[in-house]
């Protein structure tokens, strides 16, 4: 038993640190905050600047359309980062008889992508106001 205290030991000692801080930060805030209610304290704060109208004003359809394409591109570059750090010509993690499989399913997605692109191009979503 005294083995098994005194291998752990630090990691008990920072668990009570980590446990001491969470309860104590909350705690000292509240404790010492101003309590000062104002107006200007009370009105509803939106990213920094002041709410004017409606809170469920509609959003133009670019905006959704441009974040599909982040997450578009985004998902592209996810699926090919792996495909390029294994596709070596030594050492390669791809055996040699996929090689030319895989490298032509690499370009059929990427055509896909590209078509995907260009369609968003000629429909005028990169064009803001």
């Amino acid at each position: 038993m005294d083995f098994f205290l005194g291998t752990y030991y630090p990691v008990f000692m920072y668990l009570v640190v980590v446990i001491g801080f969470a309860i104590a930060a909350p705690l000292t805030a509240h404790l010492i905050a101003p309590r000062k209610v104002t107006p200007v304290k009370q009105m509803p704060y939106e990213s920094g600047m002041d709410p004017i109208g409606d809170a469920r004003m509609k959003f133009d359809v670019k905006f959704y359309l441009i974040a599909i394409l982040f997450l578009v591109f985004d998902v592209e570059l996810l699926f090919l980062y792996p495909w390029a750090a294994t596709n070596q010509t030594t050492g390669s993690l791809i055996p040699s008889a996929f090689k030319d499989v895989v490298f032509w399913e690499i370009q059929a997605f990427l055509l896909t992508v590209v078509v995907a692109y260009i369609y968003a191009w000629r429909k005028g979503v990169f064009k803001w106001r």
